[in-house]
């Protein structure tokens, strides 16, 4: 396998460096993307911001109300094919539609849970007669939809859920009965994709029927945050479910299941860029506003900071995010995926993981930030951070909470190794060659100092391809000590997850700050909102692997150990100071991060 062909595989991001015209970036949306952009954050603006606290009341027919309106607008079938009523648009202009949605607060999780997991799986695994009965009406919104996997004793393990299936005994219907727990939509939702066991272990997927006998649904569930979303449990009593409502494969349930929710936490993440930029907005305009010993907050070095810290999270998280989306175009877009889209989702399992995790991360950095700029005004009710920061909570625990998520990331990477699909133990060989030949290149933003962005983006590389070895070597050392039981070491596998995150949110923002040459000072902006996270990024990756080794190695043995890694993390720090101020006074100027 050649470095590009390992680059662009599930993972291998880890194991090779990505070619830069490989990655695609928001400075690349043409004209398409940026009216559909501008249409979507229209219709939010203008119709679902001036009606959020009716939503929040639980005013669900408002809710329907706004997604038929959505509808009309083409925006809940995006992703569905022209041939059944939808436009069929790439997953890079649908993550943007879910980005600028993101902005409606709460009724962007009704959106978002209608439009991807639960239409989504039938536009991937429907048959024909199924695409044609439900998509059109999913498409414009004369239907609406949900996705129920969760139960009360199988959240994180969904494979242990008890609901029942049986075949009657004339062989037109399946019988199901059981509880789903904490259903989005559920309160609405015309059609629901839920999961049950046939003859109590071949996990199964069913279109089911708000209207099927049998079916019905418990109150709303008071949350802390969403209050605009419906969620509710959802109880089938001896519903009948005709066998044509099988969806997929009998027994590959799971196959959906899974892959729908790699699709769902990567447009989660998508939804966290969106949400993240309006606090900046909301952020900055406060700090310009707000006045306290004589001047505006905003020319605090002490709030720019914080400004600063908030954009470059977000600029990675976008370049992320996008990055993604376009792996996912390229996978589905491939000869034969049509007929086997699990294979071309499950491709970028782990990057949906890290999408996930480090966007509902982000977004709670930037709420919490954003409250503390805010102080006192911001724990109060009618303050957009306060609803902010409650609504943020979820986002690490549905999906999959982010500690499933980070296990699944080094499993994915050992189980892909074993079948030969990514060559995982020759990247740490080679890791482990390179490392004992000699002492690595000085790395860090020290170029800056020879040359500008450009000496100081190079020195990045460098020091982004020493976290790469780090992860590499803590992986193979890993491996090698637990052997078959390295998945019940938790601890170890969190810190190969973290640095692998790292790796990926780094190498995204690196690589767009190269490729940003529209003018001079984006070039700039980009850069140096690129060396702000990697210097932050750099400092965690050196802190998890001094505690994953010491998690594993004692003695001389962990000394040896700190002393390759201490080769890995040597460099000149950023000057942060003036990183920040310099991103800060863009965000003031600019109102937010565009």
């Amino acid at each position: 396998m050649s470095d590009k062909s390992v680059a662009t595989r599930g993972g291998g991001f880890l194991l090779a460096d990505i070619a830069p015209e490989d990655v695609f970036i928001p400075e690349q949306f043409g004209d398409e993307h940026l009216m559909i952009g501008r249409m979507a954050e229209g219709f939010i603006q203008q119709e679902v911001r001036p009606r959020l606290d009716q939503l929040e009341s639980g005013d669900h027919a408002a809710t329907r109300s706004l997604l038929r309106a959505a509808g009309k607008l083409g925006l809940l079938g995006a992703d569905v094919p022209e041939a059944y009523g939808g436009l069929g648009l790439s997953k890079v202009a649908t993550t943007l539609i879910t980005e600028k949605i993101a902005r409606g607060a709460s009724f962007g999780i009704s959106f978002g849970a209608h439009v991807g997991i639960g239409t989504l799986p039938i536009v991937f695994f429907g048959n024909d007669s199924q695409k044609a009965r439900y998509l059109p009406a999913l498409a414009t919104g004369e239907k609406l939809a949900a996705y129920a996997l969760t139960e009360p004793n199988a959240g994180s393990d969904a494979l242990g859920g008890k609901t029942a299936a049986r075949l009657s005994e004339d062989g037109r219907h399946y019988v199901l009965n059981g509880q789903k727990q904490w259903i989005t939509n559920s309160g609405f939702a015309d059609v629901i994709v839920l999961y049950a066991k046939v003859d109590g272990e071949k996990m199964t997927a069913f279109i089911v029927e708000r209207g099927f006998p049998g079916v019905s649904v418990g109150p709303e569930h008071k949350k802390m945050g969403l209050l605009g979303s419906s969620t509710c449990d959802v109880y089938l009593s001896d519903v009948r479910v005709p066998v044509e409502n099988v969806l997929g494969e009998m027994g590959r349930g799971h196959i959906i299941a899974f892959n729908i929710l790699n699709i769902g936490r990567w447009k989660l993440a998508a939804g966290c860029v969106g949400s993240c930029k309006v606090i900046l907005e909301v952020c900055a305009r406060y700090a310009r506003e707000r006045r306290q010993f004589g001047r505006a907050i905003a020319e605090f070095p002490a709030v720019q900071q914080k400004l600063a810290q908030m954009a470059a999270r977000t600029f990675a998280l976008e370049s992320m995010v996008y990055r993604t989306a376009h792996l996912f175009d390229q996978a589905l877009a491939q000869e034969g995926a049509a007929r086997d889209p699990a294979r071309a989702i499950g491709e970028y399992a782990v990057e949906a993981s890290i999408n996930k995790i480090f966007g509902s991360e982000a977004l709670d950095f930037v709420v919490d930030e954003g409250v503390q700029i805010h102080g006192g005004y911001g724990y109060i009710r009618g303050f957009e951070v306060e609803r902010a920061y409650r609504d943020a909570r979820i986002n690490r625990i549905f999906e999959g909470t982010n500690e499933i998520n980070r296990l699944l990331i080094p499993s994915t990477l050992l189980r892909r190794a074993l079948k030969g699909e990514l060559p995982f133990m020759q990247a740490v060989q080679r890791a482990q060659v390179e490392l004992s030949a000699g002492p690595t290149p000085r790395s860090g933003t020290a170029g800056a100092a020879m040359g500008g962005a450009t000496s100081a983006l190079n020195a990045d590389a460098e020091a982004l391809a020493n976290l790469k070895r780090a992860a590499l070597l803590v992986s193979g050392l890993g491996v090698q000590k637990y052997m078959a039981r390295a998945e019940e070491e938790q601890e170890f596998l969190l810190g190969v997850a973290d640095l692998a995150i790292l790796v990926y949110a780094w190498e995204s923002a690196l690589v767009r700050a190269r490729r940003v040459r529209e003018s001079p000072a984006k070039a700039e902006a980009a850069t140096d909102m690129a060396l702000l996270f990697g210097d932050w990024a750099m400092e965690q990756g050196e802190a998890i692997v001094k505690r994953t080794l010491a998690g594993m190695e004692r003695g001389d043995a962990l000394q040896v150990q700190l002393a390759l890694a201490r080769r890995l993390f040597r460099r000149v720090p950023a000057n942060t100071v003036e990183l920040g101020r310099r991103i800060a006074r863009r965000v003031l100027t600019e109102g937010g991060s565009s």
